[in-house]
């Protein structure tokens, strides 16, 4: 390999401990073969709180919880019900700005946050609404401002905002308090565009990236650092990729190839067309690199045949355990804190990870690190507070 890439300017976490996370298929993305629907797959409450539930038992820090306009589970209520089935392990909740009411959605995420005794991350989306068509500009403009009204009713006694698309008054924000302190819960949020830097600069905690090169990743990180330290922040970086971990290194390519082997083109373009971010400037930076790449080989060990059925992450890390591994820390080492694995099938990509790889890593939960998550129970109005 090359020799490693530099830092990253003024990260959050110098502590090169990782939260590692995997990822439940709420949205009708889980397959064997790439392409071809699987009725034993399908994302049922049943299937995906397997995995969430597995995760937790292998000992993943977190798991993503997509959310989209497809055949599944809705995020929320979805995380409501795996909150009381598992021990220690957190939510990444996605949930897309504007489809809720905001200070009804800071009541939802506090709700949340005390049914999981501080487990909850937010994953912040701003593509577009199920069937609305927006620019860019204003997605994010509006986002911004359900960001806003998420902190206020975390963090102060009253609510009064007045933005170009919610203009609020409210007495008190007790309703709307989280288990977790000093700030609430930490906020994930990705996007490369130039508004999507912007608001991630201004307020969230980790900024999630896509699979592309070491030296593109890299450029990204430190653009984004860049612009948080301008506004006198620190933030961390995440990483949602997908895993092909085998014994071998043969193994895992084969197992690559064989996920592929049943894919029609034209089914693997509709499946990609079917996400409301399909036409992200993520998703064309992929499509990008993989048109150049050799076999779908972006760089040594990253394939990016997963991008010819799937919008959003497109990529794998595909090796043996050694391989796998010395991959992760290359990323620990630009600076990266946090990761998102996924495979398909998941369940049985889920435990391969969890006994090849895992175990190897120094791992935290970054709410924990950072402060948010109490050690004892907080005096909230839904614990232990004086009731008004």
């Amino acid at each position: 390999m090359s020799s490693p890439i530099p830092l990253a300017p003024a990260i959050r976490t110098t502590d090169p401990h990782v939260e590692v996370a995997w990822f439940s298929a709420l949205c009708s993305d889980d397959y064997e073969f790439l392409g071809v629907p699987d009725g034993a797959l399908r994302s049922s409450f049943e299937h995906c709180s397997h995995i969430v539930r597995r995760a937790d038992q292998l000992g993943y820090q977190n798991i993503l919880m997509p959310s989209g306009w497809a055949c599944g589970q809705e995020t929320i209520p979805f995380a409501a019900a795996t909150a009381v089935l598992t021990k220690q392990i957190h939510h990444l909740v996605a949930v897309r700005m504007g489809e809720i009411h905001p200070p009804m959605l800071a009541r939802h995420l506090a709700t949340l946050d005390h049914l999981l005794a501080g487990r909850l991350t937010v994953n912040i989306i701003s593509s577009d609404l199920p069937g609305a068509r927006e620019e860019s500009a204003a997605r994010y403009a509006r986002s911004r401002e359900v960001i806003e009204i998420l902190k206020q009713c975390w963090t102060q006694p009253e609510l009064q905002y007045r933005g170009q698309f919610y203009q609020l008054d409210l007495p008190t924000t007790d309703p709307a308090k989280p288990y977790q302190q000093n700030g609430g819960p930490l906020l994930y949020f990705g996007g490369i565009s130039s508004d999507a830097v912007q608001l991630c600069a201004e307020h969230c905690d980790v900024f999630l990236m896509w699979p592309e090169t070491e030296e593109r990743l890299s450029a990204t990180m430190h653009l984004v650092a860049n612009k948080a330290a301008a506004l006198g922040r620190t933030l961390d970086f995440g990483l949602r990729i997908h895993v092909v971990v085998r014994e071998t290194e043969g193994e895992a390519r084969a197992a690559a190839t064989r996920m592929l082997s049943r894919l029609d083109a034209a089914k693997g373009a509709e499946i990609k067309a079917r996400a409301q971010d399909h036409q992200s400037a993520g998703v064309k930076r992929q499509d990008e690199l993989r048109a150049q790449a050799t076999d779908d080989y972006i760089e040594e060990h990253i394939w990016s045949g997963i991008g010819r059925a799937r919008s959003g992450c497109g990529s794998a890390i595909v090796g043996d355990p050694d391989q796998v591994y010395a991959k992760l820390q290359r990323y620990i080492a630009m600076g990266i804190r946090a990761f998102i694995f996924s495979g398909y099938p998941h369940l049985p990509e889920c435990e391969l990870f969890a006994r090849h790889v895992l175990p190897r890593l120094k791992t935290c939960k970054l709410s924990e690190v950072q402060g948010r998550k109490p050690a004892s129970v907080p005096a909230t109005p839904l614990t232990n507070a004086p009731r008004t």
